[in-house]
């Protein structure tokens, strides 16, 4: 199947994979797989106009904010870029946001909320790093909590999850505590994308830089 050249895949960005391709190992249908890449397009030349997602198009749609440094941000950003090449390109793009499709399986989306919080890339998430992406997440959406509190969620979180009490959690230990806490992941599946052949998403229409 490989790569297509239609009118509705711009000339001037790279070339990419069949939809029908995308569409067999994702979430999406065809016809979703080619409404993001309309999505796609509007990120990828927000700034650098080349047709590739760089780290500040990513934070201005997120944040409305190129500059904006984010512990959340920089970690869905690099989980994203499968290639470790400091872009994210249409395949990359269309494959990992399929895990936040409403139809996606709870075992995917665990999965990645895992990858998430393991910042270190050790196969487990450690108190620290659960720290951390708790108070990027909170910063991303503009909470603002006490020390005493954010150490409270934390260590109850920690103490629920590390189910052997060997100070780490494993992936079967993080899939034990989403089994038993499901609202873990609430930030994991976006319904507009089930609709997105219909409509973009808010955030989209504010995402392009300024002059």
């Amino acid at each position: 199947m490989g790569c297509v050249s239609s009118k509705r895949f711009s000339r001037s960005a790279p070339a990419h994979e069949d939809p029908a391709v995308l569409a067999s190992q994702t979430s999406f249908t065809v016809n979703e797989v080619e409404a993001l890449y309309e999505l796609y397009k509007k990120l990828s030349f927000s700034i650098v106009k080349d047709g590739l997602i760089h780290k500040e198009e990513f934070q201005l749609a997120l944040f409305r904010n190129s500059k904006r440094a984010n512990l959340f941000a920089d970690r869905v950003f690099d989980l994203f870029d499968l290639k470790r090449n400091g872009v994210i390109d249409f395949e990359e793009f269309v494959r990992s946001l399929s895990v936040f499709h409403p139809k996606a399986h709870i075992s995917e989306k665990t999965a990645f909320a895992f990858k998430l919080y393991d910042l270190r890339g050790t196969g487990y998430i450690e108190k620290e790093e659960l720290r951390k992406m708790v108070l990027a997440l909170l910063d991303e959406s503009d909470l603002c909590l006490s020390d005493s509190t954010v150490e409270t969620i934390v260590d109850n979180t920690f103490s629920q999850a590390d189910s052997n009490g060997d100070g780490r959690i494993d992936p079967e230990e993080w899939e034990e505590f989403v089994k038993k806490n499901p609202a873990t992941l609430r930030n994991m599946s976006l319904p507009y994308l089930q609709d997105i052949t219909m409509s973009f998403p808010s955030f989209i229409m504010h995402s392009e830089a300024s002059d």
